[in-house]
């Protein structure tokens, strides 16, 4: 083992890589492999416990957004010190084994030894942590010692609803869960795929969280099954983190041809295929055969990617509207801010067009079925007296593709759960989620928001710390209440 006094002058980064194409490809299993520990030690060695560590900022834009004591726990590996390590890392993050998975890793692109060298490797290092804390017996049910008066309903189980309901259960509060599908794990279990994050990983948490003391209601739409004024009447506070569910549409002339498809429509019911539920009712969405064409260029739209390929598609293509990043951070993203650079997932690996710049004009059809689209290429301008760029249409540019399976991956404009959030009152601010002061209560009393029906679409790991902060908030209401 080499020094820890020279680690990244003598370490290079090394990351663990995927599962061969072929292999991956046929099923959907995590594609991403481990290192084994003594290279993950090494790789932990790189860590210099520098003397401002902005991987674990509190910084909205830099850093870790749950405030992971990193290199604490960076130095307990290095040491072999595999529980104490965890106990470092589970002060900041809630549920490790996700965000080791598949959080983009912000804390990395903050690394101090990133700005001239490659970061630190700390997501592989936390997933290997948590994933040592259960193997090797460590993760225990934690139950409370004792329990309070208060309960609290948890509207939704994705990432900020699991968190609010952990927290506020460890501090002794009686905790319901309602989720409308029909398991618990939200976007967790039911959007992002399989080979990103297997639903072994999610069920293994719920079951634990049960044995806390947790309790999960599923199959349950809070505002049609169960009403607003009855969570009132029976909980002192209600956290809605039901999500960000209704998505960017496109209004151009073919919209509604047959084939064409909301991007979480098409992953929710593979995801349900591959979790043994009965989707035989439902219109069969495949890409088997078919020439798709994912417009979007996020996450969401690598995910339709990897899972179209998956499917058996004969091509698939994906177009975004943005600009193409370029290969290196750019100036306008320095260091230690997140760099607006190229990157590409493992799905992109897999065999997949892209092309940049591209906006959708008008879909074509067959018989009633999407046979294709007319594009054309934009470049971004700023208009007189605008403060952000638009596009503009580039003259000559024009082209069509073929397709038979169009996914739209555009985003989301609100949290939709149209029956809860008009029975509720709350207001709604201007971007069109719920509105929230800085404890995450909303405009109705004992009502609190957290994840992406406050903040819009974001990342798994910033929902999470939006639900902290909902519970916090949740906890000094019901204590208030009670001192008054």
């Amino acid at each position: 083992m080499r020094h820890r006094e020279r680690g990244f002058m003598e370490v290079a980064r090394k990351d663990p890589g995927y599962r061969s194409k072929g292999e991956r490809i046929k099923d959907y299993k995590a594609v991403e492999l481990q290192l084994p520990d003594a290279e993950l030690r090494e790789q932990a060695a790189r860590c210099m416990d520098c003397g401002i560590p902005f991987c674990q900022s509190a910084h909205s834009l830099v850093g870790c957004p749950v405030t992971n004591v990193i290199p604490e726990f960076n130095d307990q590996v290095y040491h072999e010190k595999w529980r104490d390590a965890l106990a470092l890392l589970l002060e900041g993050s809630c549920f490790p084994e996700f965000t080791g998975r598949i959080c983009p890793a912000p804390c990395e692109a903050s690394c101090v030894v990133g700005i001239n060298r490659e970061p630190v490797s700390i997501r592989q290092i936390e997933l290997t942590i948590i994933e040592h804390g259960f193997s090797r017996g460590y993760m225990q049910p934690r139950i409370p010692e004792s329990r309070r008066d208060g309960r609290v309903a948890v509207v939704g189980s994705g990432p900020a609803g699991l968190v609010a309901a952990q927290m506020l259960n460890q501090v002794g509060f009686n905790v319901v869960v309602y989720e409308i599908d029909k398991y618990p794990g939200g976007m967790l279990r039911y959007g992002i795929p399989d080979f990103k994050l297997e639903k072994w990983v999610v069920e293994r948490r719920i079951e634990l969280m049960e044995a806390e003391g947790v309790v999960f209601e599923t199959g349950v739409e809070v505002g049609v099954d169960v009403s607003y004024h009855f969570l009132k009447q029976r909980f002192d506070a209600v956290i809605l983190a039901g999500g960000a569910r209704k998505p960017r549409d496109l209004d151009v002339e073919g919209r509604d041809l047959d084939g064409i498809h909301f991007a979480m429509d098409f992953l929710m019911q593979q995801n349900r295929r591959n979790g043994g539920e009965d989707v035989s009712q439902e219109a069969q969405l495949s890409a088997a055969g078919k020439r798709v064409v994912v417009i979007g260029g996020g996450d969401t739209g690598s995910d339709c990617v990897g899972t179209s390929i998956r499917q058996g598609a004969a091509s698939v293509m994906q177009f975004e509207i943005l600009p193409k990043p370029p290969p290196e951070r750019p100036d306008s993203t320095p260091w230690p801010l997140w760099p607006n650079k190229m990157r590409e997932s493992s799905s992109h690996l897999e065999g997949c067009e892209r092309r940049w710049s591209v906006s959708t004009h008008t879909f074509r059809g067959e018989d009633g079925h999407v046979s294709g689209l007319a594009c054309g290429g934009v470049e971004w301008v700023f208009p007189e007296g605008a403060w952000r760029p638009s596009p503009e249409h580039v003259e000559g540019s024009d082209f069509s593709v073929d397709a038979d399976l169009v996914l739209l991956a555009m985003g989301f404009v609100g949290p939709g759960h149209e029956a809860l959030t008009d029975s509720l009152g709350a207001e709604i601010n201007e971007r069109g989620f719920i509105q929230c002061d800085e404890n995450n209560m909303t405009t109705v009393p004992g009502v609190f928001v957290a994840g992406d029906m406050a903040e819009g679409p974001s990342l798994v790991v910033r929902a999470m710390q939006d639900g902290k902060r909902a519970a916090l908030g949740a906890q000094r209401y019901i204590e208030a209440k009670a001192s008054a």
